[in-house]
């Protein structure tokens, strides 16, 4: 379900913007406001929907989620620290789901800066920086050359 921007409510915040995996979030230099330059490469993280201040980013239903005559209504309540669906289908009957904004609280994640410099054989492992201690595990299960098998079978 890609975004889309209302432009009555959204003021060119730039928070949406600055919080775009895929960079497709932009701010229209005449009317400056918000607007998905690109839909069909939304992620569909909906980082832009919870970020919005305005509740100006809503989303379009695929047919398979939503069949034909439905609407998908996105709200963001910062006092209670959540974000909530409500899918209304064409026959009247209504679907509701809640999450929280965040699943940590705030400032529990350290910033990049406090963490140290990956070292030469760091570059060389299949793990991601810092990957198993940050998902409190001892390790991570990886192939090595020789469980691999050669050939075409």
């Amino acid at each position: 379900m890609p975004t889309f921007v209302y432009m009555t409510r959204c003021d060119g915040c730039g928070h949406c913007v600055d919080i775009c995996p895929s960079d497709i979030m932009h701010i229209d230099k005449t009317y400056r406001r918000a607007y998905n330059i690109e839909p069909n490469f939304c992620w569909e993280c909906y980082s832009c929907v919870k970020a919005c201040p305005q509740h100006a980013i809503d989303v379009r239903g695929y047919s398979d989620f939503a069949p034909l005559g439905h609407s998908v209504r996105v709200l963001r309540e910062e006092k209670k620290g959540t974000i909530s669906w409500k899918v209304v289908f064409r026959d009247g009957r209504e679907k509701n789901f809640e999450s929280p904004i965040r699943t940590t609280p705030w400032g529990s994640i350290k910033p990049p800066q406090d963490y140290e410099a990956p070292s030469e054989d760091d570059f060389k492992s299949q793990e991601l920086a810092h990957e198993p201690d940050g998902l409190n595990i001892d390790g991570l299960p990886a192939l090595t050359p020789d469980k691999l098998k050669q050939g075409v079978v």
